[in-house]
């Protein structure tokens, strides 16, 4: 294999996540008196870490969320977790043989280490990520579409960026991916192709990836 390190993103490659977080932001949103329809906050805010979603509001409207927005929101995201989420059909095909070959890898999400973890445990993800293998914006001071995260990883897991591919669905995790000097498969699943030109290859089914991979 010419990669020393698979970079997963985590939401809509992972876990089938994007559908029922963004579905859940866009009426939280409007709630609030920001009217966004689900296409715009797939659009706007997906793959992105929290405080860009702060950043966008306040930038657009001159408001600010309020100080509870990410603890509201993510009870309700957990809660529809517990009841809707499945992982990503034939992802785990990938992970089996990444793991039956020795190819290291790990995760590098937008989202919070909480919810990193709640998606895993609830969809069995979890067999396959120990917390040496868990990586969070948190962890780092800005996120995608900056490199920081992906090039924290690569550093923790001890790998040159160069030897490293992430497997991204989104097209600010393609710009951060590429911006770190790593190459990037796009997902296309959810994100039409033309969004993630940036990518070194593109796919639509976990079969391709495994094929991308060898």
């Amino acid at each position: 294999m010419r990669y020393e390190l698979v970079i997963f993103d985590n939401d809509g490659v992972l876990v089938d996540s994007e559908p029922i977080s963004n579905r859940l932001l866009a009426a939280y949103l409007t709630e609030l008196g920001h009217p966004t329809t689900y296409e715009e906050s797939i659009r706007d805010y997906m793959g992105s870490a929290m405080h860009r979603i702060h950043d966008l509001v306040l930038e657009r409207t001159g408001r600010r969320l309020p100080d509870d927005f990410d603890d509201v929101f993510h009870a309700r995201v957990f809660a529809a977790f517990e009841r809707e989420l499945k992982p990503v059909a034939g992802m785990t095909g990938v992970l089996e043989k990444l793991a039956a070959d020795g190819v290291p890898y790990c995760v590098a999400s937008s989202g919070s280490h909480e919810r990193i973890r709640v998606g895993h445990r609830t969809t069995g993800l979890d067999r396959w990520f120990d917390d040496g293998r868990i990586f969070s914006s948190q962890d780092v001071g800005r996120g995608k579409p900056a490199p920081d995260l992906f090039l924290h990883a690569a550093e923790r897991m001890g790998v040159a960026p160069e030897r490293c591919v992430v497997v991204e669905d989104s097209p600010l995790g393609v710009q951060a991916a590429v911006a770190a000097g790593m190459d990037v498969f796009g997902f296309t699943a959810m994100t039409p192709a033309a969004n993630l030109a940036g990518a070194t290859q593109l796919f639509s089914e976990p079969g391709q990836l495994a094929d991308l991979l060898v």
